[in-house]
């Protein structure tokens, strides 16, 4: 009888064990997911930002090449005061022009959602005009202050 009460409790004690995790388990698992998103998350941030700011330089030198074919319909870039507008609405002194020259039919905007900062002409030296992207803090000024992405 002792020998059946012995099985009988250690069929108990596996079957108790099979159920599933005990709270320390649980706890341990948390506690080592936290871990890797404390780890993992930083980077992963740090890289969305890295991609944001290379889709503005690829941007920018798309937009580059669009203006360079706007100058050889038009004869120049566009003013600082017509803008990137130019190459979506005709300018009214604006002779040659075959636009539209984005397919968007709308002004692009940087991966931060402003506007580009176009100057023509350029207040760079070698540069026929500045095309910028305010970058991640939205400063803007004409000389690629901190953050700010320009055309080469």
């Amino acid at each position: 009888m002792t020998q059946s009460i012995a099985d009988t409790h250690m069929k108990q004690l596996r079957r108790s064990r099979e159920r599933g995790f005990t709270l320390l388990e649980l706890l341990v698992v948390i506690a080592i997911l936290g871990m890797l998103v404390y780890m993992v998350a930083p980077a992963a941030l740090r890289q969305l930002g890295s991609s944001k700011q290379k889709i503005a330089a690829q941007s920018i030198e798309r937009l580059v090449g669009v203006l360079d074919i706007y100058k050889l319909d038009v004869g120049s870039y566009p003013t600082s005061d017509q803008g990137l507008q130019a190459l979506v609405s005709k300018p009214s002194d604006a002779t040659g022009w075959a636009g539209p020259y984005v397919k968007s039919g709308k002004v692009p905007e940087d991966p931060w959602n402003h506007a580009y900062a176009y100057r023509s002409p350029s207040s760079r030296a070698d540069h026929d005009f500045d095309l910028c992207s305010a970058g991640p803090n939205a400063q803007t000024s004409s000389t690629g202050g901190s953050g700010q992405i320009c055309n080469q």
